[in-house]
């Protein structure tokens, strides 16, 4: 059997790749995306369909949606799996996703709540899935001092999206839409896990909003939903950053907590927290996750209720995990058996005091939600349910 794998240098793609050849399947990867980033969308189809006219295949896949492909493979009748690993994707608000041989894979909930009726057939609910087999080897062959370079009491990996929010970078938004929007993150800052910002938003503010911004043009064909857009991309993004550097700043400078961050943001504003830089996500990442006492999840704002790509990776490198309030985290783990939540800093700031002093209880959590994840959400079980689908 062969599958067409489509890829852009996702780091989601190997572990996928990997499992598909071990099962005995056969992967053509296309990979033109993967050095050439100006290749078009009908440079894309031209590929694409002289190499699905030279071969069969079981399916086409690729990690997050692409319009073009999934138009190419509606001419051929081959299915199109993808696997949606942002949040959000605007591509799947193009009219490609009616497609009848989509089967698109959506990790939050929200957003297969938006998709799925304009495709019934197509469109599935799946939380996201790790790579446990590639962290645990980096771990297991990592040596005591590496193991002891990474170790730490309370770890944070990610954006603080500071440098990449468009609230900070739009200049000419007037002080009345700044008013509004401002006071819209005040309201926000703080409700971890709660996220209706698109509800606040009028018809008469959203393009009040819209003509003051450069946003991208959308191709035709693409029915975005602004209120989502600017609740996402202008809003949300803001929080994101406001809740990062409200907890780190409350941990510690007020709760006096040793934190390491690693991060490309600038951190002027956490003097006491320990910026570490950048981690490699596959040489590194693991040994922080392994070797932290606590690691912190504070989801983004633009993902409503899914479960975040790093509660899967913390856990799968037998991590121990405090996350912020997310819906679905009760559908697919248990609090205070695979990893702890926190739903306000205070209750944040007591639950690291606890498990900083109560070694044995936080390394059997760790240990528990490890086996979850080996049970439940590996990309081996991830394929099983595709394939089944399929």
């Amino acid at each position: 059997m062969n599958i067409l794998f489509y890829r852009y240098n996702s780091i989601c793609e190997p572990a996928f790749i990997t499992l598909f050849k071990a099962i005995g399947i056969t992967v053509i990867e296309d990979t033109t995306e993967m050095t050439d980033k100006t290749a078009s969308a009908s440079d894309l189809v031209h590929r694409v369909s002289n190499t699905l006219s030279k071969n069969n295949f079981l399916f086409v896949m690729s990690i997050n949606f692409f319009p073009a492909l999934s138009s190419v493979c509606n001419i051929f009748k081959i299915p199109y799996v993808s696997i949606v690993v942002d949040c959000p994707v605007w591509e799947l608000y193009s009219d490609e996703i009616k497609n009848p041989i989509n089967r698109i894979f959506i990790f939050d909930k929200y957003q297969y709540n938006i998709f799925y009726p304009m495709n019934k057939q197509g469109v599935f609910h799946l939380p996201l899935c790790t790579d446990n087999i590639t962290f645990s080897k980096v771990i297991n062959s990592a040596n005591t001092d590496m193991k002891k370079k990474y170790s730490c009491d309370i770890s944070f990996i990610g954006s603080l999206y500071s440098e990449k929010c468009l609230y900070n970078i739009s200049k000419n938004i007037s002080s009345y839409n700044k008013g509004y929007i401002d006071a819209i993150i005040k309201i926000y800052t703080g409700l971890f896990g709660i996220n209706n910002i698109s509800e606040c938003l009028s018809d008469d503010v959203v393009n009040n909003i819209l003509s003051e911004l450069d946003i991208p043009d959308f191709s035709a064909g693409t029915n975005i939903d602004f209120k989502e857009y600017i609740a996402d991309t202008l809003i949300g993004t803001k929080i994101s950053e406001t809740d990062r550097i409200l907890v780190l700043k409350e941990l510690s400078e007020t709760y006096g907590f040793n934190i390491d961050l690693y991060t490309g943001s600038d951190t002027p504003m956490l003097p006491k927290v320990k910026n570490r830089g950048l981690a490699k996500s596959l040489t590194e990442m693991p040994l922080i996750f392994n070797q932290s006492r606590i690691n912190l999840n504070i989801t983004s704002k633009s993902i409503k209720t899914g479960i975040s790509q790093r509660v899967f990776d913390v856990l799968a490198c037998r991590g121990f995990l405090i996350s912020n309030y997310q819906e679905e985290l009760f559908e697919y783990f248990t609090p205070g058996e695979d990893l702890e939540i926190f739903s306000s800093i205070e209750e944040l700031n007591a639950k690291i005091k606890y498990y900083l002093t109560h070694e044995e209880e936080r390394t059997a959590i760790a240990d528990h939600g490890y086996n979850t994840i080996l049970k439940y959400h590996s990309v081996e079980m991830r394929v099983k349910d595709i394939l089944n689908h399929i």
